[in-house]
């Protein structure tokens, strides 16, 4: 085996005087600009026959659905809730790092409601809007975490697997349960891995995003976007963890294998097939959309 690709990308940007700017924020920030942009295309097409500045509000409520939601779901979910009584503000630090997506998902379909019964919008026809957009930000969100190098996956022999340096202290411990590691760490410097940061960039952002846009242009019923979307993510993500890392401080839950990010992909599966199921049954959009108002 050659030598593996090793991951030491400055997760600095650029500088701003005193202020650094990292790659992880500018992803999220290329993450709403590029849903902004292809949203506004979509209602200008006659996608949601809402005004733009309607457009505008529901992108700022979903910015703030996935910021807030993914915060909260992460302290919730991926952390000792110790926290709600002894140091509640560590929720706000977001600096310190900790994103859900499960979290920001509930908190994007929050918002999503919240706008559709001002607008008087089925709440359906949004989420079915809002789906084919959201890949791009998960895209570039893993390709955040890839040039920061965490979430890393398992080692791996395969002709792609790169080191991470982030991981030394990991790759430490999995040579000393598993010594037939011990070789390739002595002669790489650290254990080639999975990155498998770029398997969720590929399936849950390039993949579904191709899939959701092609179905979503075509004369379709309601809840059949939602339900591709909820299915294909819960499917993608349930595979993905089999090659990566569970979150350190939760491990494996059960079976020596189950992780949380499994866990909470499960109801999403459950919902997919249950839209799909009931998009049977739903209007079908007209192939030539309405008209946008403004």
């Amino acid at each position: 085996m050659t030598q593996p690709f090793i991951v030491a990308i400055d997760p600095v940007a650029f500088h701003l005087g005193p202020v650094q700017v990292h790659w992880y924020g500018l992803m999220y920030l290329f993450g709403f600009l590029g849903g902004w942009l292809l949203a506004e295309h979509r209602r200008r097409q006659g996608r949601l026959p809402v005004s733009r500045e309607a457009l505008g509000d529901l992108a700022f409520y979903v910015m703030m659905g996935v910021i807030v939601g993914g915060r909260l779901g992460y302290m919730l979910f991926y952390t000792d809730l110790h926290w709600v009584l002894h140091d509640p503000l560590a929720l706000l630090r977001v600096w310190d790092g900790g994103m859900s997506f499960h979290g920001g998902m509930l908190g994007v379909l929050v918002a999503g409601a919240w706008w559709s019964r001002r607008q008087r919008v089925h709440f359906f026809d949004t989420v079915d809007f809002v789906a084919p957009l959201v890949p791009i930000g998960l895209a570039l969100g893993r390709l955040g975490n890839f040039i920061n190098g965490e979430l890393w996956g398992k080692p791996s022999h395969l002709p792609w697997a790169m080191i991470f340096p982030n991981a030394h202290a990991d790759d430490l411990a999995w040579a000393a349960r598993h010594p037939e590691w011990q070789a390739a760490l002595a002669e790489y410097g650290g254990l080639p891995r999975h990155p498998s940061q770029l398997y969720e960039m590929l399936l849950e952002g390039v993949v579904m995003f191709t899939v959701l846009w092609c179905v979503s242009l075509k004369p379709r019923p309601r809840y059949r976007v939602s339900g591709l979307f909820a299915l294909l993510y819960g499917v993608f993500r349930f595979a993905v963890e089999f090659v990566r890392l569970p979150d350190p401080q939760l491990g494996y839950l059960a079976f020596g294998w189950l992780t949380m990010g499994q866990v909470l992909s499960l109801p999403m599966i459950l919902v997919g097939l249950v839209l799909l199921a009931l998009s049977r049954r739903a209007p079908v959009l007209p192939s030539t959309p309405a008209a946008s108002r403004g």
